[in-house]
């Protein structure tokens, strides 16, 4: 059990340092759109490569953030079946939605893009549009990321279910207080 929660623990630790260091690129999309803004409307100046910029920081941070979220339950739920459930119910819940749900639709969507992603990599795919950011290629290799790290957080989500049923002291999580939304 020991060796598992060291493994959940090794995951969590991947996707917080990733989802943490991820999410400074939200400023970075803000300032750009920020200065796409000013010089469209202000200066009328504008280039596509700068307005792609935004639009390719948006996908990465949902993309790469994706696993963080999951690993604060930051996912969409349905709670009328998790909220109200004891703490081995959700444990269930989380195990059946890992190994059911979760992660074969990870491995679909793994299989499917890495012909995508690498034709793309041959081909050193560009932007489409005239003054467009090069480099498409590298964009469309989040997608690969991204299966990798919800898929990450997908295993130690299971692996975490299981300690849970275990009765592992460090999983069980902890009652919400009297009150407490």
């Amino acid at each position: 059990m020991d060796a598992l929660a060291r493994v959940v623990r090794a995951i969590d630790r991947i996707n917080d340092l990733i989802g943490k260091g991820i999410a400074w690129l939200t400023l970075a999309m803000v300032l750009i759109t920020f200065f796409v803004c000013v010089m469209r409307y202000g200066f009328n100046w504008g280039r596509v490569w700068i307005q792609e910029a935004y639009v390719w920081l948006h996908g990465i941070v949902f993309m790469v953030g994706a696993g963080y979220t999951l690993l604060h339950n930051g996912h969409v739920r349905v709670d009328i079946f998790y909220r109200p459930g004891s703490p081995r119910h959700k444990a269930w819940v989380d195990l059946f939605g890992a190994l059911v749900l979760l992660l074969p639709i990870v491995i679909l969507v793994f299989w499917v893009s890495w012909p995508y992603v690498l034709e793309s990599w041959i081909k050193l795919e560009g932007s489409r549009e005239a003054g467009g950011l090069q480099g498409l290629f590298l964009l469309k290799s989040v997608i690969l990321v991204f299966c990798v790290l919800i898929g990450l957080q997908g295993i130690s989500l299971a692996l975490r279910s299981v300690l849970v049923l275990r009765g592992h002291p460090e999983f069980q999580p902890e009652e919400p207080e009297v009150g407490a939304v």
